[in-house]
């Protein structure tokens, strides 16, 4: 499976599509890149006069590339228009703000894939190569 196919495939569209390059990608992983727009709604209220990116989009960054994208190589023919897939747990730890305009990149390693359920420890870094954020994260196929 092509990567541009991968992206075409997910479930979401702008403005909540939060994946802008897939650059690498196996049955083990994934690692994706995603420049966050100074435009975005969420900046013009969190905070005033010093935007930073909330900690629910950054794990959704985190979920659509280093989860989404991964279970959707990994489903390949089986992803179609009534395929869904839905967060069911994280535990993520942020250790540095994200900015309007920065670019990060996603790092994604599966544990495990069985039974519709995909298990991932995830990581986020900025483009100093400094980690904003890890942990894992988990989704099931429905």
């Amino acid at each position: 499976m092509e990567k541009i196919d991968i992206i075409s495939k997910l479930p979401y569209s702008k403005p909540f599509l939060f994946v802008d390059k897939i650059i690498k990608i196996d049955e083990n992983g994934v690692e994706g890149e995603y420049t966050f727009d100074a435009d975005l709604d969420f900046y013009k209220g969190h905070f005033k006069d010093n935007p930073v990116t909330p900690g629910v989009i950054l794990i959704e960054v985190m979920a659509q590339i280093g989860l989404v994208c991964l279970g959707v190589f990994l489903l390949n023919e089986k992803v179609n228009k009534n395929t869904l897939m839905a967060l069911t747990s994280t535990e993520i730890e942020f250790l540095k703000p994200v900015f309007p305009n920065e670019k990060v990149t996603v790092h994604s390693r599966k544990i495990y894939f069985r039974f519709g359920k995909l298990k991932c420890k995830v990581s986020m870094q900025n483009e100093k190569k400094e980690i904003v954020c890890s942990g894992t994260i988990s989704g099931m196929v429905i």
